[in-house]
């Protein structure tokens, strides 16, 4: 089953101390790419959070956003430092001596002084177990959601699957058609060239003609890759990047195919390839 690499999910919980927000947004990367906003209370948890995403994420730039809003207590938050609030208030005094027509010092102005306000300290511990349970539970939502997308993506893929083998067997059928009438032309100019050629040169150069024009093993070759295209979609293995390269193999072949065609329907159902090759190909960017 595909995986995508895009997705966002958000959840919150209610702790002793506070309230736990946490939010992960995930766009497509060749590799897996964290990065973190938390307060500080949570940066020694960095590395922990770091494995649990990287357990459930295998690509995708993913940035997770942890906040902390504390409860309000009024028997312990807003403290203050009270020998910084005496320093500043001489420190003011100072200054109203020395320029008396000043203003006066508005008190919100010195509450708003760094460290000034004391916040009451959390307990780190059961404050980043309780930050981790969250991040898992965030991190099932974004699965789920990458799950959901990836089936669409999935769906996509192996319907365009189906459409490249039946251009493939189109072209197959047509081929013996399509060397006769090469055959048949190149017999033609010859007589138009009003010329005695040797009956078994002339076999030999046209059997050369049909040898180059022949796309069997491009087609064997197509129909291989959309096997294996099939198999890597039904593996729970992140399969992105074999996806990516088994698109460039499709690519050559329809390239070949184009260069080979003898008539405007191989060359139509090349492009056609090409086509699907390529909305295929846009769709697996995005995948894990």
């Amino acid at each position: 089953m595909l995986h995508s690499m895009t997705g966002f999910a958000r959840a919150s919980a209610e702790t002793a101390p506070g309230t736990l927000t946490c939010e992960l947004r995930a766009v497509n990367h060749r590799y897996l790419d964290i990065t973190f906003k938390m307060p500080d209370d949570l940066r020694p948890s960095e590395a922990a959070f770091r494995q649990l995403i990287g357990e459930r994420l295998k690509r995708g730039k993913v940035e997770c956003l942890l906040n902390f809003r504390r409860a309000l207590d009024a028997s312990s938050d807003m403290q203050l430092d009270r020998d910084l609030v005496a320093l500043l208030a001489k420190r003011l005094g100072e200054i109203a001596d020395a320029m008396p027509d000043a203003d006066d010092v508005d008190p919100v102005d010195v509450l708003r002084w760094p460290g000034v306000i004391r916040p009451t300290e959390v307990d780190a511990e059961p404050l980043a177990r309780e930050a981790a349970a969250l991040l898992a539970t965030t991190l099932e939502a974004l699965a789920s959601m990458r799950r959901s997308e990836g089936e669409r993506i999935e769906e996509m893929i192996l319907s365009r699957c189906d459409e490249v083998l039946r251009i493939a067997g189109t072209v197959r059928a047509r081929m013996p058609e399509v060397l006769e009438a090469t055959r048949i032309r190149q017999r033609e100019r010859i007589e138009k060239l009003d010329i005695e050629a040797d009956p078994a040169r002339l076999e030999t150069e046209l059997a050369l003609v049909a040898q180059k024009l022949d796309v069997d093993e491009e087609l064997d070759r197509l129909e291989s890759h959309i096997k294996e295209i099939r198999d890597a979609v039904a593996s729970d293995e992140p399969v992105g990047r074999r996806l990516d390269f088994l698109m460039q193999e499709l690519n050559r072949e329809a390239n070949t195919l184009g260069s080979k065609s003898a008539d405007a329907e191989t060359t139509k159902a090349a492009v056609d390839l090409k086509v699907l090759i390529e909305q295929m190909r846009e769709q697996i960017q995005n995948v894990e």
